[in-house]
Parts: C-alpha cells; structure tokens; sequence
C-alpha cells in the first residue's frame, strides 16, 4: 500500500494538488472573475480602438482597432497573471495562512510556488482566451493561425506570473503592490507596443521596451491574430521561458528566505 502511493506521488507533479485547490476555489466565483477581467481591457479597447481609431489612419496596414486588439490581448494576459501572483498569492501566503497549512502535508515550498505560478498562468489564459472569443467575434482576427495565440499567452502569462511572485516574496503588505504598478507595469504597458508602434518612440527608449516580455509576447501575438507567422518567434519564445525559469528561481529564494525568517 505504502509503496502504491509512493509510486503515485512520484508521477504526479507536486505542484498539481496547490493549482486544484486554486481552481476549485475560484470555480465557486468563475464568471463574474472573467467578467471583471473583460471589462477593463474592452472598455479601453473600445474606446481607443474605435474613439481615437477613427481618427488614425491604418497601422502596419491593419485598422487600429486591430492593432490595438493584439495588444490588449497581451496587457490583460499580463494583468490577469499579476493580480493572481500579487495580491491572491499574498493573501494565501500572509493573510489567510493558506500555505502554511499546504506545507503541513508532503508538498514542500517549491511545489506550493510552482503551483501558484502554474495557476496565476491559467488565471492569464482565461483572461487572453475570452478577450480573443470576443474580438474574433468583433472580426478583428483573420485565419487559423490566432489559435497559435493560445500558447503565446500562456508563456506571457509564466513570465509574468514568476515576476509578480518575487514581488510576492518582497512585500510587507498590500500597499507594496503599488510600487510595482507604478514602476514597472505602467511604464513597460506604454513601450511595449501595446497602444503604439515602438517605432514612435526615441531609439533608446525603444530599444528598452523590445526587450520587455509584455513586447516579447505582444510580437507572437499580433501577427497570429493578423494571419501572419511572426518573425523571429523562437527568440520570442526564449525570451519569454528564459525570463520565467529566471523570475521563478529568485521568486522561489526569496520566498524560502522569507518562511525562513
């Protein structure tokens, strides 16, 4: 018996159990949490893409509204991980005590990390999936290759989810987030392509923002929602694995040394 559930803990990955308890609680509250995660990004998308687009000739031969779609696929694939990997995960980890009680069982601290790392990227995926239901609808996706889109969001949202958790791992309290926000989310969102062409802005500040990984994940997406193979996809792929193996180990070191404390 004792060497049938050795054998079963060892072929389910440990982290399977903390993404399940995550998603049953949030199954109770699932439609009004993907309702909240569509309104902010259609209302901007709305109101920029047809209000301003009007205004605006074509960009990279697409209407703006497009264009904009594409980037507002990846900013609330962004957001949705952030919010998850910030403020939910704190509340678990400080607040409501949940990881203690996970790390009385045999799951060790890197399993509760990666499975809130793996559940902030499904929390990104809902998010990006019902915003590409809604704009395919709207007709601003063209051909099968928006599907590809999919996986491109779940990569985005690994990259942000293992950032937002070294945040996690830093924060005093609820307030701390902020800073993050303010000097970080904000700025990268505005020169990362997501409203404007890069090419708009001055050569330095350019080349900041492209390497970014909300552009990284922007460059996948916008051309797969135009029908188009982006360019250089494998160095967008990288990027964006690279920042989340990276972002993942220093938020799991910090968080051990913080449980530790």
């Amino acid at each position: 018996m004792s060497a049938t559930l050795s054998l079963s803990r060892f072929n389910r990955p440990g982290f399977l159990p903390v993404w399940r308890r995550n998603f049953l609680v949030w199954r109770k509250l699932a439609l009004p949490s993907i309702l909240g995660n569509l309104a902010d990004p259609l209302i901007y998308m709305l109101g920029l893409g047809y209000g301003l687009g009007a205004m605006l000739p074509s960009v990279g031969g697409q209407p703006y509204v497009a264009f904009l779609a594409a980037g507002t696929v990846c900013a609330s694939t962004m957001n949705a991980a952030t919010f998850e990997a910030l403020y939910s995960a704190f509340s678990r980890m400080h607040v409501q005590k949940t990881w203690d009680a996970i790390l009385n069982t045999p799951l060790g601290l890197t399993d509760v990390v990666a499975g809130e790392l793996f559940w902030a990227a499904t929390k990104s995926l809902f998010s990006g999936a019902a915003i590409l239901v809604v704009i395919t609808g709207m007709g601003l996706t063209h051909g099968p290759l928006m599907l590809w889109a999919l996986p491109a969001v779940v990569l985005t949202g690994l990259a942000f989810a293992a950032l937002g958790l070294i945040w996690n791992a830093l924060a005093p309290s609820y307030d701390f987030f902020m800073y993050y926000f303010t000097l970080f989310i904000t700025p990268m969102t505005l020169i990362s392509g997501v409203f404007f062409p890069t090419e708009q802005l001055p050569g330095w500040l350019a080349a900041i923002g492209g390497w970014l990984p909300l552009a990284q994940g922007v460059a996948l997406v916008r051309p797969l929602l135009a029908g188009e193979v982006p360019a250089d996809a494998l160095i967008h792929i990288m990027a964006l694995l690279a920042t989340a193996g990276v972002a993942f180990a220093i938020a799991l070191h910090l968080t051990r040394r913080r449980l530790l404390k």
